[in-house]
């Protein structure tokens, strides 16, 4: 392992815990330092940290980390990272509002401390053009490599104290840095609506980091080749699988997913499936659960109250095995389907997995596992003690964003969320059921309708920064303006403003009926 000590972008001593010769010149700059590293040590642990925390770097916890060549960790214990609040106008991610009391999976990187494996910045040595602000470098990285397979966390692990950090300052990025963030990274219309709302919502006028901005190109890398780890592809696995599957009015369909779970190679240990029939009095369809023999117990609950949310509750409450298969009941995959999940998660040491669900006729490119932003509902493999104390907000019922909400609950529980590839599953997207019914909103009576959907907002007043939230509001206003009739921009503006505070009343009414 090297540490590399610095401050303000200047190396102050490297040091090496095999007594390793490192040699560099005064002047060169950190990120110089590490690909000088890199080359001449390509399998060593590179370290980083700001000279004013040398007593504070958990070097043993570093030492001790086993990480792959995509897996990049750094910690900031400052409340607000190097690019600041105003990153939220432009992203609207869980990746934004980071949980910093845990481990939690951001691009948002930092050079008060942190640690990567060599091999990473020897692969992507020629491919960004190196910066003297290591900083604004990392951030670049992590920001371009993040959707093609690099794993980025913030880590408070590598600090042992975050109490009684004397003379450490924290570095924020000036507003042409960020305005030249963004344009080397998003499309050239963000800088502008970036612009706009530091106007609107900051009440500050930044039009020369603007005008600067646009004097840069934006980075574009469509891959990335992640050097491959080895794997024992006959490794015999004894973890045990539950499928949870919510049915409503497709008995035909479900028949046909539990066959599909019959002929696994790997079978589960229990199928829980939770039919839903909104009609007093009536009795479940499902008569070949007891008719037929299935290889497996299946655990049938049957309800009168409609809701995936609450289905999916009542089937989280009868989970007994290690792993989950959030599965729908019109979906077909192959025999080996299951053991693949298993395979993939345990070699690539993912605790929650989003796989592929592709409608009929659909490709994807064969792309590299990567984090992912929301959650399958439909189509995750998730080891079940990250959900154990977790479950869907019924504020989410029959609206949107139940699923991004319970994939930030699954962030705060210090798990990361992947897509996964492989295996991939059929999504038939068959006819609703015969006897669902359209459920009527609170407010579909309200003259003024609410923008956006009541349940999207309660996400956001959940889950994001204030930044977020009005980064949102400006896109949906330009969004809708030209699907709207009114013509005039400030009555529009009037209008709108009027819908989003009719948005966040009733989120707020969600957000109180769901406590």
């Amino acid at each position: 392992m090297i540490i590399i000590y610095h401050d303000k972008n200047k190396i102050k001593n490297v040091i090496s815990s095999n007594n390793l010769e490192i040699t560099f010149k005064k002047d060169n700059s950190i990120i110089e330092v590490i690909q000088g590293i890199s080359i001449q040590y390509p399998s060593e642990k590179i370290a980083w940290c700001n000279q004013f925390l040398h007593t504070k770097i958990n070097l043993d916890f570093i030492k001790n980390q086993k990480i792959n060549n995509n897996t990049i960790k750094t910690y900031n214990p400052f409340e607000t990272n190097y690019l600041t609040n105003a990153i939220g106008y432009v992203e609207n991610s869980p990746f934004i509002n980071i949980n910093k009391k845990i481990t939690y999976p951001t691009w948002q990187m930092s050079s008060h401390v942190g640690f990567a494996n060599a091999a990473l910045f020897l692969d992507i040595k020629n491919k960004i053009k190196n910066n003297k602000n290591f900083d604004y470098y990392i951030n670049s990285i992590s920001k371009i490599y993040q959707p093609l397979g690099l794993f980025c966390y913030s880590e408070p692990q590598l600090l042992l104290d975050v109490k009684n950090i004397v003379d450490l300052k924290n570095i924020n990025a000036s507003n042409f840095k960020i305005f030249k963030f963004i344009k080397q990274h998003n499309k050239s219309k963000w800088v502008f609506l970036l612009f706009i709302d530091y106007v609107v919502f900051n009440k500050k006028f930044p039009f020369l980091a603007l005008l600067n901005s646009l004097f840069f190109k934006q980075i574009k890398i469509s891959k990335y080749e992640i050097p491959k780890t080895k794997d024992d592809i006959n490794t015999i696995y004894t973890d045990s699988i539950d499928v949870l599957i919510p049915t409503i009015g497709r008995k035909k369909y479900l028949y046909d997913v539990l066959c599909d779970l019959k002929n696994q190679t790997y079978l589960p240990k229990n199928v829980i499936i939770v039919e839903q029939n909104a009609i007093k009095n009536s009795s479940s369809e499902l008569d070949y659960i007891l008719t037929e023999p299935w290889p497996f117990q299946i655990k049938h609950f049957f309800t009168n109250t409609l809701g995936a949310c609450n289905a999916r509750n009542i089937a989280l409450d009868k989970i007994e095995s290690d792993w989950i298969f959030f599965a729908d009941d019109d979906i077909r995959f192959d025999a080996n389907f299951l053991n693949q999940c298993l395979h993939n998660c345990k070699v690539n040491n993912i605790k929650a997995a989003t796989l592929a669900s592709l409608k009929q006729g659909e490709q994807i490119p064969n792309i590299n596992p990567s984090q992912w932003e929301s959650f399958g509902t439909c189509s995750s493999f998730v080891l079940s003690s990250v959900v154990k104390k977790i479950r869907f907000d019924l504020g989410f019922e029959f609206g949107y964003s139940e699923d991004i909400d319970f994939g930030k609950k699954i962030r705060n529980q210090g798990a990361d969320i992947s897509f996964l590839p492989f295996p991939r599953i059929l999504h038939l997207k068959a006819p609703i059921g015969g006897f669902r019914t359209k459920f009527v909103f609170d407010w579909e009576k309200d003259e003024i309708q609410p923008k956006p959907s009541p349940t999207v907002m309660l996400y956001k007043i959940l889950h994001c920064t204030d930044e977020e939230i009005n980064g949102f509001k400006t896109v949906l206003f330009f969004k809708f303006y030209k699907k709207q009739n009114i013509k005039n921009p400030i009555k529009y503006f009037n209008y709108f403003n009027k819908q989003w505070n009719q948005s966040i009343k009733w989120a707020k009414e969600l957000k109180n009926k769901s406590q």
